[in-house]
């Protein structure tokens, strides 16, 4: 099994390099991810070289249009959709809001759409908001742990539901759900389905049509790319959504969902991300496909391998907080207690302290977290947490080291004691 390079991997990141930064270690990567050198690198070369409005019929202008279209072919190659199914905007709560517009023209009074209480606001509020347009709303709610139990979805779908919208992962709680088992069953009933991806993409971009949904999002800033939201929309849910751009722009597939029209640089950036996995792939694994003699591989495969290493990078850092977690007295794990299925995103509270104040004492002692709702308030009322103090955070990705962890762990010793 190879293992993750990750002295390699932290090359390929400035911030690591920063003079600025030295001695932190971050630990709020679920609100956005360090940016590596391949995006920086296309973004500071579209802005010196190419900066004028794309798709003109002169060579500069022409260039320009050609590296925002790769990115739509890149990054699709690494989700296993083609490049025709990506949308770029300028957030994916931008996104939604668009999305909750343009079902408007396909859905009737009386039809539902069922949402979540585990979910990300960004892909709750939207839908809800339709309400007052004469849908009905209905919710899937999480069980005590915060899982979502299939059983519950099922007894809410029947003739009348045409949406379900949900979250690939719970951006507190880490915890991933069955989405290719849940786009199953919706699909059973005819229902659409729309994935919120946002605190999954991060951990290795999803292989799309394996997961079997007509709609999924994420932010590109937190897969180590620019400021964007990226949808990926399947052409028969394409058909159903009505135009949100400029009317003489109805025929532009790319900007139907995009009303303020693409930002050129950043979408041209955008391909970075996959230079940046293609680079991964290439470290770990082409020698030994070299050796074996093997076939090249696959767009699909090199996506799997490259997701699988970092799934395992991730898991050790998820068992060693995890294991202090459990043991401390003061400590309450917010969420299910357990390694398998969850993204290493987690959440805690701590007897007599505010979740606001340890960030900010931590952050004091160089490390980076969070602490809040994180847009996630229906989850934490359903929990029985005050929202407005919310949890303390810690969000790690392939790059965080043994070292940021026992850091952490030594910062928090000092803070709250050791037992």
């Amino acid at each position: 099994m190879t293992s993750l390079d990750l002295d390699y991997v932290r090359q390929q990141f400035p911030a690591f390099a920063e003079p600025s930064l030295q001695g932190t270690a971050f630990f709020e990567n679920a609100g956005g991810s360090y940016l590596c050198q391949p995006v920086l690198q296309r973004l500071d070369e579209y802005v010196h070289q190419l900066k004028l409005q794309p798709y003109y019929p002169n060579p500069v202008s022409a260039k320009a249009g050609a590296w925002m279209d790769a990115s739509y072919e890149a990054l699709g190659q690494w989700m296993n959709t083609p490049g025709d199914t990506v949308y770029f905007g300028p957030s994916t709560s931008q996104n939604t809001w668009v999305l909750a517009h343009a079902v408007m023209e396909w859905l009737r009074p009386g039809d539902e759409i069922i949402v979540t209480n585990q979910d990300h606001e960004a892909n709750t509020g939207v839908w809800r908001k339709l309400a007052q347009y004469g849908l009905v709303i209905r919710e899937w709610r999480m069980d005590a742990q915060g899982v979502l139990q299939l059983a519950d979805l099922q007894a809410l779908l029947g003739d009348n539901t045409r949406l379900l919208a949900f979250p690939h992962c719970s951006n507190i709680l880490g915890d991933i759900n069955p989405v290719a088992e849940i786009c199953a069953l919706a699909s059973q009933y005819g229902v659409r389905t729309v994935v919120d991806g946002v605190s999954f993409a991060g951990h290795g971009l999803p292989d799309i049509q394996a997961l079997g949904c007509d709609i999924y999002l994420y932010s590109l800033y937190k897969v180590y790319g620019p400021h964007q939201g990226v949808m990926v929309v399947q052409p028969q849910m394409a058909a159903l959504l009505g135009n949100q751009g400029h009317f003489f722009n109805s025929e532009v597939r790319a900007k139907r969902l995009t009303p303020a029209g693409p930002d050129h640089a950043q979408v041209a950036a955008a391909s970075g991300v996959s230079d940046y996995f293609e680079g991964l792939y290439q470290h770990h694994f082409a020698a030994a496909d070299a050796l074996l003699q093997q076939q090249q591989p696959s767009p699909r495969q090199k996506a799997e391998a490259v997701r699988h290493l970092l799934h395992q990078s991730e898991l050790r850092h998820i068992q060693s907080l995890l294991d202090y977690f459990r043991q401390h007295p003061a400590i309450t794990l917010v969420g299910p207690d357990r390694l398998e299925n969850r993204a290493p995103t987690l959440s805690i509270q701590v007897a007599g302290h505010q979740p606001l104040e340890l960030a900010q004492q931590l952050g004091q002692q160089g490390i980076l977290c969070g602490a809040g709702h994180f847009y996630s308030w229906r989850l934490l009322e359903a929990l029985g947490i005050d929202p407005q103090a919310g949890v303390l955070r810690f969000s790690m990705v392939h790059y965080t080291s043994a070292n940021d962890v026992v850091q952490l762990l030594q910062a928090l010793d000092g803070l709250i004691g050791s037992d």
